[in-house]
């Protein structure tokens, strides 16, 4: 049986909505840029939360799309259920058609019953509808108006009452909600239909009886104390799951089963060499985890997002190092693999969304590079349960919370791995204990992050947009439209929205104005400025008095001066990249302040000094040429391409956008920043460093103007202090290298005189072994220059000495340092661990430690300790054994 393509299911939504007037736009990236509240998009109607709130107009009353949605954190986290149920993804296609002020319930329940039966011809004798059943709590009433509408198209056995759960649709804590109409669709076998009614399944976490569509008829804004205040205008926000519509209309038993994911699955299990049978085979789990989340992990990065260990990042990476757990453990794979995956969903996807396909190298790179970092940490992982196999066998075969959590903490060493390890070495995990240490550092780190905020106060009603006039003024009249107060570990702060300003809000890198704002009666500062969704949120530490006073926005004209220089520097900056090193490159970060300018770039192997310098070049050489400003408001986005404007993945453009030009065969951008009126504003542009961000990731700091002469003037100081430390030599650099040669000359003398050194403390220590409970046993403090060097006399000792058991502690350059060594069958015995031994000892030299079963060392802060840690070994050498 040919299975429906998903382009073609997915096309008949999106020609339904447009047949019923509905504009069809793209996809929002799933990254969020301006919205403190989200990490990612995890709704369709997330990138719409300006219209639902009245913040500014909606383009079009009625909308229809596909949007990418990711949900792994927070309220909605799915991210556990994934690969083990049939129908949670991390990321999904969110199908919606929209209504802004226009249509309401009526028409939205008779197209979702027209789209579902009419044109997907879905049996009607196996959907059911629910409606919301009120909740005493928020004093709501049942939502009879919905109850009725769908009389009109089924019956009653299959009108369900919801409770607020299921049925009011909340997107957080506050912001925009409503009650909800779920359709669902029983997909069971004829036999299973029979015996048991798809009524009593609903909402009950069925495989086979799920949620296909959401009717969100937004009515209410949901405050911060809890309260529901009406919106201004009723809206409709709907929601179809495209996995899910895909296995109904496929008539399969599991969204994995279908077109959407089929293809990568079945790449995934001919890489693997097993069969997918669509089971709870351990291979099977792996191969749907597998498929579900380099999805996610592609296009997160495609759309600007890249793995780290912070926010955003954070949350890609730990489902990147989901998969590679899932493929190392259970398919075997000990080499990078998911990065092989991305070519296959690239032609997949390329119709609908073509920035994966056109950045598909870039986005392989980074998954490598990831898979190749997490794999080293496995393997280290494994070597330190190895190491503490012995040990914890002694003390009763169970990894305690504490060690557990520090694998995973500190080591990147996941709690299910580790679990899954001991079961193989007869050990067990004390999970209680992994968890108590868990909920610690999150109540840590929650008492350090707790934020209260307030909702809005409002000071002067507007149904006007608030007004950006910063491109042309750098002062303006404002009056504050609202406020509200924000406290952070006990810091007060206010955010003030006014109705115009000229206060640039911190966004595409470029950093948020500070300034003041006066009236006859105040004058407070402006520490910095924010967007908000659309809205430009200032922020100060104290509220005028007179809040409805006329004010004045005044920002700080010199330090927007510099930005502005380093701003149209960045633009300089990226065209001359792409003349010399390649087209390939594109912006993937960047950051614009008053100091310097930093600028992320996709580039695969370091740019070398010759490029830097011919980059700098063509830079000085354009602001010499004093291009001026050519700026293009409001025009509209395909004419805007049409000019080459050179535009970023991962940022969402409007119907309309602005055209920054300078020389249009040299630098077109879509930009939103404040620039130089000419090039030759800047004065001069120096490169000052060029780094590695991360895989595929370079980095180039630079400076301008006054920042750029000073960084020259402070080379050339520092060139003459060389040249006078050396006694101004007449040629500089061989007297440099003569220089290096006599240090290395020198220092090959010295390892030599340590090596003698610590041949001749060998031998005397050799006859210091004295005899312990059966074993050859060594306690004392000796001379070491490095840590090295202690290692190196540890490791001699135990060729000399057989049988030995020696604890050696130095004082290297006012630090102590321990080193424990046994010889291999002591350690393999268990009763003695290095690693053990050496971490008890540290306690003395206020330290700490560990290492191998057979050689373990330990670092301090109290050299004074040393004595008394080489006096206690003995003790503890003799108790144990």
């Amino acid at each position: 049986m040919s299975l429906p393509t998903a382009a073609h299911v997915r096309q008949q939504f999106l020609d339904f909505f447009a047949s019923k007037g509905h504009h069809i736009v793209p996809s929002a990236p799933l990254v969020l840029k301006d919205d403190p509240t989200l990490l990612f998009i995890n709704s369709g109607m997330a990138p719409f939360k300006d219209y639902f709130l009245g913040n500014k107009p909606a383009p079009f009353k009625r909308i229809a799309d596909t949007q990418k949605c990711l949900r792994v954190s927070g309220k909605h986290n799915d991210l556990e259920e994934v690969g083990y149920d049939t129908y949670h993804h991390t990321m999904f296609e969110m199908l919606g058609n929209w209504s802004f002020g226009d249509y309401f319930k009526t028409e939205a329940i008779a197209w979702a019953w027209e789209l579902l039966t009419e044109v997907y011809k879905l049996p009607k004798d196996r959907l059911y509808v629910t409606y919301f059943e009120g909740d005493t709590g928020d004093n709501l009433g049942a939502d009879t108006e919905t109850q009725n509408l769908w009389r009109q198209y089924t019956t009653d056995d299959r009108i369900l009452p919801g409770n607020k759960k299921d049925n009011f649709w909340e997107m957080g804590d506050t912001g925009p909600c409503g009650p909800c109409t779920e359709i669902h669709i029983d997909l069971r076998d004829e036999s299973e239909v029979a015996a048991k009614s798809g009524r009593e399944l609903v909402n009950a976490d069925h495989p086979q009886v799920v949620e296909i569509w959401n009717n969100v008829f937004m009515e209410f804004q949901r405050r911060a104390d809890g309260s529901l205040v009406k919106l201004p205008q009723q809206h409709v926000d709907t929601g179809m799951g495209f996995e899910r519509l895909m296995m109904a209309v496929s008539g399969v038993k599991s969204n994995y089963d279908t077109d959407v994911f089929q293809p990568l699955i079945q790449f995934i299990a001919a890489e693997a060499g097993v069969a997918y049978t669509g089971q709870m085979e351990k291979t099977d789990i792996a191969i749907r985890v597998i498929a579900d989340h380099i999805r996610a992990i592609s296009f997160t990065i495609a759309d600007g997002q890249l793995p780290s260990n912070v926010k955003a990042g954070y949350v890609i990476r730990r489902i990147l190092r989901r998969a590679v757990r899932y493929s190392f453990s259970s398919l075997g794979f000990k080499q990078p693999f998911l990065y092989k995956l991305v070519p296959v969903l690239a032609n997949q996807m390329a119709g609908v969304f073509p920035e994966l396909k056109q950045q598909t190298q870039f986005v392989q790179r980074v998954i490598e590079e990831e898979e190749i970092a997490f794999l080293k940490t496995l393997e280290n992982g494994l070597r330190r349960i190895d190491a503490l196999e012995e040990s914890v066998k002694a003390q009763g075969g169970v990894i305690d919370g504490k060690t557990a959590f520090e694998l995973s903490d500190t080591f990147g060493f996941p709690l299910d791995l580790t679990a899954l390890i001991a079961r193989e070495k007869d050990l067990t995990v004390d999970e209680a204990g992994f968890q108590k240490e868990l909920a610690a550092q999150k109540n840590r780190s929650r008492n350090a992050q707790e934020t209260e905020q307030s909702d809005w106060t409002i000071v002067t009603p507007s149904e006007e947009q608030p007004a950006f006039v910063g491109y042309d003024l750098d002062e303006a009249p404002a009056r504050i439209l609202r406020y509200r107060k924000t406290t952070q570990k006990g810091k007060t702060e206010y955010h003030i929205v006014l109705d115009q300003t000229p206060f640039y809000a911190e966004s595409g890198g470029q950093v948020g104005d500070t300034g003041f704002l006066e009236s006859e009666l105040s004058k407070v500062r402006v520490l910095d400025t924010k967007k908000e969704n659309d809205l430009i949120v200032h922020t100060v530490l104290d509220l005028p008095e007179d809040l409805k006073a006329d004010f004045l926005g005044r920002i700080d004209h010199a330090r927007r001066e510099q930005i502005r220089k380093n701003h149209t520097a960045t633009h300089l900056l990226q065209a001359a990249l792409r003349q010399v090193i390649g087209s390939h490159v594109a912006q993937k970060g960047s950051l614009v302040n008053e100091k310097l300018l930093r600028f992320d770039f996709s580039h695969f192997t370091k740019v070398t000094d010759e490029q830097l310098r011919d980059i700098e070049r063509i830079v000085n050489e354009r602001i010499r040429q004093q291009i001026p400003l050519d700026e293009r408001r409001n025009v509209p986005i395909n004419e805007a391409k049409s000019l080459g404007a050179m535009a970023l993945f991962g940022e969402k453009y409007g119907e309309f956008v602005r055209v920054i030009t300078f020389d249009k065969d040299y630098s077109v951008e879509l930009c939103g920043g404040t620039h130089v009126r000419g090039t030759g504003e800047i004065g001069f542009f120096k490169i000052t460093s060029e780094s590695a961000v991360g895989a595929g990731v370079r980095r180039i700091e630079a400076v301008t103007g006054e920042a750029a002469e000073l960084y020259v003037d402070q080379q050339l100081d520092l060139l003459q202090q060389v040249r006078e430390a050396l006694g101004n030599p007449q040629h500089l650099l061989p007297s440099i290298q003569r220089l290096s040669e006599e240090t290395a000359a020198l220092r090959k003398q010295i390892e030599q005189f340590e090596q003698q050194s610590l041949n001749a403390q060998k031998q005397q220590l050799a006859s210091q072994v004295k005899p312990l409970n059966g074993v050859n046993f060594l306690a004392a403090k000796v001379n070491a220059s490095s840590a090295d060097g202690l290692k190196k006399l540890a490791y001699d000792l135990r060729q000399t000495v057989d049988n030995l058991v020696a604890v050696l502690g130095a004082d290297i350059e006012g630090k102590p340092q321990l080193a424990v060594m046994l010889d291999d069958e002591l350690a393999k015995g268990g009763k003695l661990n290095a690693s053990t031994l050496v971490r008890e000892l540290a306690k003395e030299i206020q330290g700490g430690g560990g290492g191998q079963p057979f050689f373990a060392t330990a670092g301090g802060k109290n050299v004074a300790g040393l004595d008394v840690a080489i006096g206690k070994a003995e003790e503890l050498v003799s108790k144990t054994l």
